[in-house]
């Protein structure tokens, strides 16, 4: 099993940036495909990105496309999600998840999940 903690999360202006990191404890990190969700109030959780095991793929919602970076250290255990050009409508909590076989957009198909970090983007 793995185990996942997020950090990084604030409140910020629209335009400003951030980077979330994820750290992952317990079997080994390249294990696992990695992906980035979010969640606002009243709506479902949604795919933002993913990485496969190595990072030789990513993949992105069209709505962070151009915006958001994934990437991933293996010798450090982590997962980041760099966020530029950040707009209200990202507002949410945003969670990552890790599964050993699958690194798409549907939610209910990763295996772990950490606590989740709150990103507030403000007018």
């Amino acid at each position: 099993q793995v185990q996942l903690v997020e950090f990084g999360g604030g409140l910020v202006q629209a335009g400003a940036s951030l980077r979330l990191s994820c750290a992952a404890s317990g079997r080994t990190f390249s294990s696992y495909a990695m992906g980035w969700f979010r969640q606002a109030p009243g709506k479902e959780r949604e795919f933002v990105a993913s990485i496969t095991w190595i990072g030789a793929s990513t993949y992105y919602a069209d709505s962070v496309k151009g915006r958001f970076t994934i990437s991933r250290d293996n010798a450090k255990n982590t997962v980041y999600l760099q966020m530029n050009s950040l707009k209200p409508e990202d507002t949410a909590v945003y969670y990552c998840a890790a599964d050993e076989n699958y690194y798409g957009s549907r939610y209910l198909e990763y295996g772990f999940w950490g606590q989740g970090t709150q990103v507030t983007v403000s007018s």
